[in-house]
């Protein structure tokens, strides 16, 4: 599974390294820490980028929540 953010182009690169980091699960003490900022100027980062509309896309390859309807017994639980 993969993510992509779409709407960067929006984003000034010290958002953009927030937000990418932020959205795959990293909390804003780490990123401060990542990226020599106070956990203040992450979150000023962040709700700056959530203002200007990006948006959070999980790409997911196959079937790894059984959704499709294929099962080894030929028959969906659905």
């Amino acid at each position: 599974m993969n993510i992509e953010i779409r709407g960067l182009e929006k984003l000034s690169f010290r958002e953009r390294q927030v937000v990418a980091l932020k959205e795959t699960g990293v909390n804003a003490e780490t990123i401060a820490k990542r990226l020599g900022l106070s956990p203040a100027t992450v979150a000023t980062l962040y709700n700056r980028a959530k203002t200007k509309g990006y948006q959070v896309v999980l790409v997911i390859s196959g079937d790894p929540l059984g959704v499709s309807g294929d099962t080894d017994e030929g028959e969906s639980d659905l």
